[in-house]
C-alpha cells in the first residue's frame, strides 16, 4: 500500500495515538524518569524503534500526552467559560461536575503527581504543563469571574486568585489520592469534595443580589 494513501495515513495516526495512550499510563505509574520507552512500546504493541518514528525524545512524547490525551478534556472548561452568559454559579457548578468526572475516570492524577514531583529535575515538564494547560484554564476561569464582577454578581477581588482558590482543594485531593491511598490511607470522594468546595466558595464570593 502506498505510504501516502488515506488508509496508511489513518493507520499512522492510530499508531501514534496508541503510543500516546500507552505513554500516559506509564508516565502516571512510573513517573517521567522511571518511564522506559521499551515499556511504552510494549504496551502500545510496537517496537521501540517505531516509537522513535513518531517521537524523537521522551520529552516530545510527554508533550504529545499533554496535547492529545489531557488537553482535550480540560479544553471543555475553556469552552464552557467562553460561551457561558448566565450566572457564574451555574458555570462553576458545571465546571465542578466536568472536572470531577475527569479526575475519576482518567489518569490525570498520576500525571499531576509526576509533574509536581519531577519538575525540579525536568523543568520542561512544568513548562509544558503550565503553558498548555494551566495558563489557559486559569485564564478562562479568571475571565469568567471578572465578567461576573462587572455584572455585580461577585465581590471585589483578584479574579485569578479566586480562580486559583477554586481549584486548589482538588489539587490537594489528587495529591492525597496518588500519595497516601497506595499505602492504605482512605481516599476522598474527589467529585464530592469539589462540589462542596464550590458551594463554600460561592457563599464567600457572591454579592447579596446574586443567587447562591
Amino acid at each position: 500500500m502506498p505510504a501516502g494513501s488515506p488508509k496508511f495515513r489513518r493507520r499512522r495516526a492510530e499508531r501514534s495515538a496508541e503510543i500516546v495512550q500507552a505513554a500516559l499510563a506509564v508516565f502516571a505509574e512510573r513517573g517521567f524518569a522511571g518511564a522506559k520507552l521499551d515499556e511504552i512500546a510494549a504496551r502500545a504493541g510496537v517496537s521501540k524503534g517505531a516509537v522513535y518514528l513518531y517521537f524523537e525524545t521522551k520529552e516530545d512524547l510527554f508533550r504529545a500526552v499533554v496535547e492529545q490525551a489531557i488537553t482535550p478534556s480540560l479544553a471543555v472548561v475553556q469552552a464552557m467559560a467562553a460561551s457561558h452568559s448566565g450566572p457564574l454559579v451555574d458555570l462553576l457548578r458545571g465546571v465542578a461536575q466536568h472536572i470531577g468526572g475527569i479526575v475519576e475516570t482518567t489518569q490525570l492524577g498520576g500525571v499531576v503527581k509526576m509533574v509536581i514531583g519531577e519538575a525540579g529535575n525536568f523543568p520542561q515538564l512544568a513548562r509544558v504543563w503550565h503553558d498548555e494547560l494551566i495558563a489557559h484554564a486559569l485564564g478562562a476561569m479568571a475571565a469568567a469571574i471578572e465578567a461576573a464582577q462587572a455584572r455585580g454578581e461577585v465581590r471585589a477581588g483578584d479574579p485569578r486568585m479566586f480562580a486559583l482558590q477554586l481549584i486548589s482543594p482538588l489539587l490537594m485531593g489528587v495529591i492525597w489520592r496518588e500519595t497516601f491511598v497506595p499505602i492504605g490511607v482512605p481516599s476522598w470522594d474527589l467529585p464530592a469534595l469539589l462540589r462542596q468546595h464550590v458551594e463554600t466558595m460561592l457563599t464567600g464570593m457572591l454579592l447579596g443580589g446574586a443567587r447562591p
